[in-house]
C-alpha cells in the first residue's frame, strides 16, 4: 500500500497532502453531514483543505456541466475556490450502467478521477474524498468506493447508522471489501443514534468494534432537526407552487396532520408548527387554520405550512385572507394521500441555505467525533 501510495504522488505531484475517503455502510446514514463537519472541524487544525467526490450519482448541471450535488454545496459553503469539474469528475448519468456493459462507456473514468484528485490536491494539507454508499457501490461500471479509495490511496471512515449489532455486522460487511483491495479502514463513526439509547449504544458499539480490531472515532446522537424538512424542502420537491407566505418558507414542521376531519376534531390534533395537507375546498378547516395562526382562536398556535392538494385554489376571500398571514401555503395537482406519502418518503439534504443546521452540525462533529484521533489515524 505505501509503495502504492508513494507511486501515485511521484506522477500526480499531491505528495505530502493528507486524504481520508468517507463511505458508508449503506445510503442516507449522514455521510454528506458528517465529511461537512469534519471539513469545518479540520480547519483548525490544516490551512488549506480540499474535497472531491469522485463518482457522484444525483447532479445537478452547473456551467453546462453535470456536477454532483455534495460538490456544490461544499463549494458553496466553504468556497474552495477550485473548479466545480475537478471536484466532481465523473457524474453517473442515466443508463450509464446499461451502456458500460455494452462495452459503449469508452471513457476513461479511472484516469478522469486521477487527474482531478492531482489538481484537488496540489498544494493542500488534507483533502476529504467523499464516496457513494457502501464499499460495492460502484462495483458494476469498476468504480466501487473501495477500487477509488485504492485509486486515490487513501485509509477510509466509514459511516454507520446507530445501533449495536447492525452497524457492527455492517462494518465488518463492508471492511472486508476495503480489506480485499488492501485498503486499510482509519476507523468508524456510528451515527444518528437515538438519545434514549445513547449511553447504551455508545457502550456496547465501541466496545464491539474495538473487540474486532476496528477503532471507533465517534458516536453522534440522532437530532430530529437534520432531518425535517421546511416547506420550501417540500415544495423544490414535489414541483408545488407558492400562493402565500414565501419568506416563511424556510420554516420547520414538527407533524403533519392530514385534513380530513371535521374542524372540532382537527382542533385537537393541531401542534405548534405543524403542516397542515388539505384540498382547497376544505373551506372550513382553512379559515380555522387561519385564526390559530393569527391569535384569533382560544388556543394560538404557529401553523408551519399548509398544502392544498388536488390542484383546488380556494374561494377568492380566503385566499386573500391568507395571504394577509404569514402561512406558507403550497398548492399542487397530487391528492392528499400522495402528498402524505411522498413527504413521509422525503430524504432530507442540508442545502447551503441552511445556516442553523450547518452551524449544528459543525458542533454535533466537534462533540462527538475525535477529531485528534482522525488526524493522528492518518499518519
Amino acid at each position: 500500500m505505501k509503495a502504492y501510495i508513494e507511486a501515485w504522488e511521484k506522477i500526480f505531484g499531491f505528495k505530502g497532502a493528507k486524504r481520508i475517503f468517507i463511505a458508508a455502510t449503506r445510503q442516507n446514514v449522514g455521510k454528506t453531514t458528517i465529511s461537512l463537519g469534519l471539513i469545518s472541524n479540520l480547519k483548525d487544525r490544516f490551512t488549506n483543505i480540499g474535497f472531491i467526490k469522485p463518482v457522484g450519482q444525483r447532479y445537478l448541471v452547473e456551467g453546462g456541466h453535470k456536477i454532483d450535488e455534495d460538490a456544490v454545496l461544499m463549494d458553496r459553503i466553504f468556497g474552495f475556490g477550485m473548479s466545480l469539474r475537478d471536484m466532481s469528475p465523473v457524474a453517473v448519468e442515466r443508463g450509464y450502467t446499461e451502456r458500460f456493459i455494452d462495452g459503449l462507456a469508452a471513457h476513461d473514468a479511472s484516469g478522469e478521477i486521477k487527474r482531478a484528485f492531482g489538481r484537488v490536491s496540489s498544494g493542500k494539507d488534507i483533502v476529504i474524498i467523499e464516496g457513494t454508499g457502501h464499499a460495492g457501490v460502484g462495483s458494476v461500471f469498476d468504480l466501487s468506493n473501495a477500487a477509488v479509495a485504492k485509486l486515490l490511496g487513501s485509509k477510509v471512515i466509514l459511516i454507520s447508522s446507530g445501533g449495536v449489532g447492525k452497524p457492527i455486522d455492517e462494518v465488518m460487511l463492508n471492511k472486508s471489501l476495503f480489506d480485499k483491495l488492501g485498503v486499510r479502514l482509519a476507523g468508524v463513526i456510528v451515527n444518528k443514534v437515538m438519545t434514549h439509547k445513547y449511553e447504551k449504544v455508545n457502550r456496547y458499539v465501541r466496545a464491539g468494534l474495538e473487540r474486532l480490531g476496528v477503532p471507533v472515532l465517534g458516536v453522534v446522537p440522532y437530532i430530529d432537526t437534520l432531518d425535517t424538512p421546511s416547506m420550501r424542502d417540500i415544495k423544490e420537491v414535489l414541483d408545488m407552487h407558492v400562493i402565500s407566505g414565501e419568506k416563511h418558507m424556510d420554516r420547520q414542521m414538527k407533524r403533519i396532520l392530514v385534513g380530513a376531519m371535521e374542524v372540532r376534531d382537527a382542533v385537537q390534533y393541531l401542534e405548534e408548527d405543524c403542516v397542515v395537507i388539505t384540498p382547497g375546498n376544505r373551506v372550513d378547516l382553512i379559515n380555522l387554520l387561519i385564526r390559530v395562526h393569527t391569535g384569533r382562536f382560544r388556543a394560538p398556535r404557529r401553523i408551519a405550512g399548509l398544502i392544498l392538494s388536488g390542484g383546488i385554489t380556494p374561494p377568492r376571500r380566503i385566499f386573500n385572507a391568507l395571504r394577509k398571514t404569514t402561512i406558507p401555503t403550497i398548492i399542487c395537482r397530487y391528492d392528499t394521500y400522495d402528498v402524505a406519502s411522498k413527504i413521509h418518503d422525503l430524504t432530507v439534504k442540508i442545502k447551503s441555505r441552511d445556516k442553523n443546521k450547518i452551524r449544528l452540525v459543525v458542533d454535533m462533529v466537534r462533540r462527538y467525533v475525535d477529531i485528534d484521533a482522525v488526524v493522528s489515524s492518518l499518519s
